[in-house]
């Protein structure tokens, strides 16, 4: 009886030694990009109201006027995403006390209307300061983009894989895992200190070139040679 158990017991440990173990050799490490410029076709815009004094009561009502003036113009242009940001009220030390008070409110604007958003905001500079502009890529037009590149990037893998293949005159591959991460540059930003000068300056509105934004697609993986 011992020796049946006994028996029992190893079988599965023999049938565990017959199946061979995943060979982890003849690995090489690859990766491939493609990439190309997109036009810009997406404005964003922070503009702030922002006063300072001893009375943060009267600040407070004042930038709240100011930003409701902002808001009111800024929903007659059906083309632009309007909506409101932070809020703060901010006390100034001068010598570990409280001098005065600054109160400031944002508005961000949205848009892929260029001429529409940057008339509204030439209009706003008379009571808002312009805190940063920046242009940059929609997310439809991103995923479109992206998805092109994808086949584009795979292809070229596969295209550096083969060489590696033929450089050591092996039978063949095949691909073991594979990532694909998405990349390309930030939106490109206006600098604030120029769109402030227009407010003391005149009210016309800021002067654009939109541009182009480079979007990346990056595959990288390992192929086992065959």
């Amino acid at each position: 009886m011992r020796s049946v158990l006994f028996a029992l017991l190893l079988a599965p440990l023999a049938l565990g030694a017959q199946v061979p173990a995943e060979t982890l050799f003849n690995l090489v490490s690859l990766n491939a990009q493609a990439e190309r410029e997109i036009p810009n076709d997406l404005l964003t815009a922070t503009l702030a109201a922002e006063a300072e004094g001893a009375d943060p009561a009267q600040l407070a009502d004042g930038v709240n006027r100011t930003m409701q003036r902002a808001l009111s113009a800024a929903l007659a242009y059906k083309s632009v995403k309007t909506q409101s940001a932070g809020y703060q009220t901010i006390p100034v030390y001068d010598k570990n006390r409280v001098a005065r008070w600054r109160v400031r409110q944002e508005l961000r604007l949205e848009s892929a209307d260029f001429a529409a958003a940057t008339e509204l905001i030439g209009k706003l500079q008379a009571t808002l300061i312009v805190a940063g502009l920046s242009l940059g890529v929609s997310g439809e037009a991103r995923r479109k983009a992206e998805n092109a590149l994808i086949a584009e990037a795979l292809s070229a893998f596969d295209e550096r894989a083969r060489v590696v293949r033929d450089a050591v005159k092996a039978k063949g591959y095949r691909v073991r895992d594979l990532q694909v991460s998405p990349g390309g540059a930030p939106p490109r930003p206006v600098y604030a200190m120029a769109a402030r000068a227009l407010a003391s300056e005149s009210m016309a509105a800021p002067a654009l070139e939109p541009g182009s934004t480079r979007i990346l697609i990056t595959v990288s993986g390992t192929i086992q040679l065959q």
